[in-house]
């Protein structure tokens, strides 16, 4: 497992002509492999983003949740969303972002995995021990049996049974971690936190033979905080006997995922911290933000206003050109205010012309029918691409236009 202790030693021409001068050189002791040299780049996209230590680091858990998360949206909105929750705990402007590298691949997937029952647990060893035998290798059963058993889903006696998937939903999809260094006063950089994602099913769906028909049993959200707060009891201490982490402090949050087949992502439902050196969940604080499309009847009933703007827009647009075939809207809320206002707008093209005319219509239509007090992002879209976009941060007085080519 990897422990950085990161020195920074001055500036660094990353590329000969091409790099700023300013850049920091990065040198990272891994006590596993020989010294590597990267940098820290000196500048920020913004004051609200991390800078990322390069070469970039990809996790060490990498690929896992393309393989464990069924909605692509879900995957993109766990790991921006833990990111955008982290920032609460470790301030951009003082920490350097990398991706986890201390749960690796086959720990998570261990972790992932469901519990043993006991008749279960003594099969799994005696075949484990029998291996080990054959192979004339030393045979430590206790220790056998404790690797068998990680698993923090519930144990299923019979797979092949409904009552007993009913009874013992695979609740934990994924887990997280994101890491986060600072500089020390002795011109170090070390691992001063991590954040830690646990995504959590609202949907479990299951077959009980291979090749069968799926099942779909919902979760409450309430069912579903009480197997995330025993689970991540048992994952902040299986972190604290992790070398490295010890007393390293965690803020831990739950994912609640959409049904497999929605337009839109879940959200984050609830966060805690825990000091460093630490093993209890301190209290929840409750998340309030979730992701609505436009037009939908849950839109419609929540977020009249917002859902009739959106359609609005829509029927705008439609008078004018011929190919329009509708929009999809996603608002992004925080405590039940719209922070992002993204709209998709499908349309068949049959020149750049068009393409340049529909997009100068779009933006006088943001000008003229959208308040500027939160994020608005409009893609232009063909059958083949995204043909322009049209983005305006909050408080904005014009929006910002990009036609590809």
């Amino acid at each position: 497992m990897k422990k950085w202790s990161i020195c920074l030693l001055g500036t660094l021409l990353l590329i000969t002509g091409c790099a700023p001068d300013t850049e920091e050189e990065v040198v990272q002791n891994d006590e596993e492999t020989e010294q590597e040299t990267s940098i820290v780049p000196s500048y920020q996209l913004s004051e609200e983003n991390y800078k990322m230590i390069l070469p970039y680091e990809p996790s060490q858990a990498r690929g896992v949740i393309v393989n464990q998360v069924a909605n692509r949206m879900d995957i993109d909105e766990m790991e921006e969303g833990l990111r955008r929750h982290s920032k609460e705990v470790y301030d951009p402007s003082n920490y350097f972002f990398q991706e986890g590298q201390y749960l690796d691949e086959d720990t998570v997937y261990d972790w992932l995995g469901r519990k043993l029952t006991k008749s279960q647990l003594e099969e799994a060893a005696q075949k484990e021990i029998n291996r080990l035998e054959d192979a004339k290798m030393t045979v430590n059963e206790e220790q056998i049996r404790k690797n068998l058993q990680l698993g923090l889903n519930p144990a299923i006696p019979n797979d092949e049974n409904k009552e007993d998937h009913q009874e013992n939903p695979r609740y934990l999809s994924h887990i997280l971690e994101q890491n986060f260094l600072t500089k020390n006063e002795d011109n170090t950089v070390n691992l001063e936190g991590i954040s830690i994602g646990l995504a959590m099913k609202s949907v479990y769906r299951y077959q009980t033979e291979t090749g069968g028909p799926y099942y779909y049993q919902d979760i409450s959200e309430n069912e579903m905080m009480e197997q995330a707060t025993a689970i991540a009891e048992k994952v902040v201490q299986r972190i604290r006997n992790m070398e490295g982490l010890e007393n390293v402090p965690i803020m831990l949050a739950v994912y609640r995922e959409q049904e497999q087949t929605s337009p839109i992502p879940g959200n984050y439902v609830a966060k805690t911290n825990i000091a460093g050196g630490k093993t209890s969940l301190g209290d929840w604080q409750n998340i309030d933000e979730q992701y609505v499309l436009f037009p939908s009847d849950a839109g419609k009933e929540n977020y009249f206003e917002d859902h009739e703007l959106v359609t609005s827009f829509g029927n705008e647009i439609a008078k004018y050109f011929p190919n329009y075939v509708g929009v999809v809207g996603e608002g992004f809320y925080i405590n039940d205010e719209l922070r992002k206002l993204t709209i998709e707008i499908p349309i068949e093209f049959y020149g750049k012309g068009e393409v340049i005319g529909f997009t100068q219509y779009a933006y006088g239509l943001v000008q003229d029918m959208f308040d500027n007090y939160y994020d608005l992002e409009l893609k232009i879209t063909s059958s083949e691409k995204v043909e322009s976009t049209v983005y305006r941060e909050a408080g904005a007085d014009t929006p910002t236009v990009h036609i590809f080519h």
